[in-house]
């Protein structure tokens, strides 16, 4: 079978020696190219073509916004037989779809499941999310949680490691002096209802958990899954007392996010989000500019994944 491996070489969990250790089990099993990431957006060049060329499978090394990149490069003409299979190796310092999909946390691991499963040719079909055209597989943002991701990756350019710490600290900095907490600005619609509106921030997911705070699941909509449409918690205000209590239901081990605050809604397959003035959006955990409007779609099946 013809693979691509696609390495980011920047994977925060990898270095050199262990990536070729990784290639050369792989190759043993397959007819294997191996390509490395140069510049953001080159994952999804490289899986696109990959894709048009007729290869069977597309194994993406790295984070989660490698493998964001290499589904929507998969993705871009659309779901179909034809699609490689995407396989996935952890290299980030989160993986939260590596995680949601039940693979190891370790990349020999986690090679060692894609082995097996290439040998029992063994696939999963799962739902992805689209945020205006842009697929996403666990998770999207509006409002506080995309500065956030803003601020970590600002933070990173000047050489910070993306660690759990750097997230809590920039989630508590961003909230006291880079939010606007007075003025409910999203209102959610779906077709053929009534809109939500006067909503503070908007988490949208795939998928459980949302993320992950080091080994501890952060599950704003622990009923999300890839076999179902999309969920939604959204926070009407982000009073300190509110926000707090809700941080703690997201954070507990039997989460239940609720209260006159919190919105949640249940497989969805499309809805709007529309906003007074441009927010922050993330996809994926990765921060993609400001938007006063986003179409959020659910995609059933539209991805297999080896596992």
């Amino acid at each position: 079978m013809r693979a691509l491996l696609v390495v980011n070489h920047n994977a925060t969990t990898t270095n050199a020696r262990s990536r070729d250790v990784l290639a050369h089990a792989l190759r043993a099993e397959m007819d294997l190219e191996v390509a490395h990431t140069r510049r953001r957006g080159h994952a999804a060049e490289l899986a696109r073509k990959a894709a048009r060329d007729g290869v069977g499978v597309v194994v993406a090394l790295g984070g989660d916004g490698t493998v964001n990149e290499v589904v929507n490069g998969l993705l871009t003409d659309g779901p179909g037989p034809d699609v490689p299979a995407l396989a996935v190796v952890p290299g980030g310092s989160t993986n939260v779809f590596a995680r949601a999909m039940g693979l190891p946390r370790d990349p020999v691991e986690a090679t060692g499941v894609l082995l097996e499963a290439l040998s029992e040719e063994r696939t999963r079909s799962i739902g992805l999310g689209r945020a205006d055209g842009r697929w996403f597989t666990f998770c999207a943002g509006l409002g506080l949680d995309a500065e956030v991701v803003r601020r970590v990756e600002r933070a990173r350019t000047r050489g910070k490691t993306a660690t759990k710490y750097l997230y809590l600290r920039s989630t508590v900095s961003q909230y006291f002096s880079g939010t606007d907490r007075r003025s409910p600005l999203i209102s959610l619609k779906q077709p053929g209802g009534a809109p939500v509106e006067q909503l503070s921030m908007v988490i949208v997911q795939n998928t459980s958990p949302w993320t992950y705070f080091g080994t501890r699941a952060v599950n704003p909509s622990p009923d999300a899954s890839f076999d179902t449409g999309l969920d939604v918690m959204a926070m009407r205000a982000l009073h300190l007392p509110s926000t707090l209590r809700t941080a703690a239901q997201i954070l507990s081990a039997s989460p239940d996010p609720h209260g006159r605050r919190v919105l949640r809604l249940h497989d969805l397959e499309e809805f709007t989000l529309t906003v007074e003035r441009p927010l922050a959006v993330q996809v994926d955990g990765d921060y993609i500019g400001e938007r006063d409007e986003m179409v959020f779609q659910s995609e059933p099946n539209a991805l297999r994944v080896l596992l």
